[in-house]
């Protein structure tokens, strides 16, 4: 394992000890974790906002917008049949029939 120092204010480093005592490992176990847990957040971030311009990219598409909106229309349906189900509700059989095997263009 590769190891590297790291200066600290003095009031975080009080705080890093601090938290070490509370969880009663070292201090080196806090900061790989803090580390680990901010670069696992910086790549989440990174990820949605690529998932954000490739959506924003796609919806300026006037044919992959109609898609995505007949799309979701269909899950709306089906959404709403599952939630019928699931509080007992009777579902008519026309409702049953919503979104499968059709798709629009």
């Amino acid at each position: 394992m590769a190891g590297f120092s790291i200066r600290l204010p003095e009031e975080l480093e009080d705080r890093l000890d601090a938290e070490a005592r509370r969880e009663g490992v070292a201090r080196a176990e806090v900061a790989r974790l803090a580390i680990a847990e901010f670069l696992a957040r910086r790549e989440r971030e990174r990820f949605v906002s690529a998932l954000v311009a490739e959506a924003r990219a796609a919806y300026a598409d006037p044919k992959i917008r109609r898609e995505a909106l007949a799309v979701a229309e269909d899950f709306a349906a089906a959404d709403s049949e599952a939630l019928d189900l699931a509080e007992g509700k009777p579902v008519p059989a026309r409702a049953r029939a919503v979104g499968r095997g059709r798709r629009r263009r």
